[in-house]
């Protein structure tokens, strides 16, 4: 059996086409696996990282709205057709599975020419062009948020790593800690922007890491790869740990007693997947698709949300400080925070795939 995975740009849609491939693996270690995507995204670095074959198409970046224009397939995305269309020749595929971004629609369209079932998963409350369109071309749709409106839809989760579902946060806490230099005694915040940082979030926990600090409050912080700080905490007890990138969340998420970030449709599937609560930051741009994501998590009482607006130094220090100095707090938050996740989606999701393979 052959299976095509399509998707790209960010680690939003790439994790969850990897935690697929990882589970069909395991269910079938004879199965074929090739991932599709663009020169522009994290694919190129992420998907050979994991050990599969990654296949570029020209990026074909499309309006938001589904219009008659869009049908005619103008010279650029037609070449990108053609280009996913001679993948799906090659490696004789027996199922595409989309999740969106500039390679998924391309995918799709070639998947309908030859004839190759789609399977489509859209991990956000608000789908993209990409799945809105995927999503007219099969039966075969599945989300990861309750209140994604997609015709056909079936509501299973976000398919995610592994390492992050089976995490035990409270046995792996102290080793966690000590892996990243930190002590194991000590409330620790986890501060950190998606896959590639955000600099407000980085700029306010700065300012209020004196304050932290002071309170007894140790900080873990991953500013992006794309980010730069203009002045590091001064070393001292107790620590501030300062990452431009960690390859190793599971291990950020066993460290931490609380969390403050974006609200990315990943960001919050893992998160409630191992029952990290968080102050959620949804990304001031797009379409408020992370704001859906933090309101759900935030009425639940999995954390705390805060404009980005609105986000400062002060803030931090008079609601974030509050609960990391208050562990009952902390562990009622953990748990409304878990009952809202959901582990199983990427073996839900295979089965389903194979099934439709078949």
């Amino acid at each position: 059996m052959r299976v095509v995975l399509a998707g790209g740009g960010t680690a939003g849609h790439i994790e969850p086409a990897l935690a697929l491939a990882d589970t069909l693996r395991g269910l079938d270690p004879g199965i074929g696996i090739t991932c599709m995507g663009t020169d522009r995204g994290l694919e190129t670095r992420l998907v050979p990282t994991r050990g599969y074959e990654l296949e570029l198409v020209p990026a074909v970046p499309l309006p938001r709205a589904i219009t008659p224009q869009l049908l005619t397939m103008p010279g650029r995305l037609a070449g990108a057709v053609n280009a996913a269309a001679a993948v799906l020749d090659r490696v004789r595929a027996d199922v595409l599975v989309g999740f969106g971004g500039y390679v998924a629609t391309p995918a799709y369209l070639a998947a309908k020419r030859r004839g190759v079932p789609i399977v489509v998963h859209e991990a956000n409350p608000r789908p993209g062009l990409a799945n809105r369109l995927g999503a007219k071309l099969t039966d075969h749709v599945f989300t990861g948020h309750p209140d994604c409106v997609l015709a056909k839809a079936e509501y299973i989760g976000t398919p995610l790593r592994r390492e992050i579902v089976q995490l035990d946060r409270l046995s792996m806490g102290d080793k966690a800690r000590s892996w990243f230099g930190l002590q194991t005694d000590r409330p620790t915040l986890l501060v950190f922007g998606g896959s590639q940082g955000a600099r407000s979030i980085n700029q306010a926990a700065l300012a209020a890491s004196p304050a932290l600090r002071s309170a007894g409050v140790q900080v873990l912080h991953v500013v992006g790869p794309k980010n730069t700080v203009e002045r590091e905490p001064p070393p001292g007890d107790p620590q501030y740990v300062l990452l431009p990138y960690l390859d190793r969340m599971d291990l950020a998420y066993a460290a931490a007693d609380l969390a403050l970030c974006r609200s990315g449709a990943l960001t919050c599937a893992e998160l409630t997947a191992v029952g990290l609560p968080a102050a959620y930051v949804p990304l001031p741009h797009g379409n408020g698709e992370q704001r859906i994501n933090a309101e759900r998590i935030a009425g639940g009482g999995g954390g705390l949300l805060i404009d980005d607006a609105d986000l400062s130094p002060d803030w931090i220090i008079q609601n974030v400080l509050p609960i990391l100095r208050d562990p009952e707090r902390v562990a009622v938050m953990s748990e409304a925070a878990v009952r809202l996740g959901r582990k199983d989606a990427d073996i839900t999701l295979a089965r389903k795939v194979l099934e439709i393979a078949q």
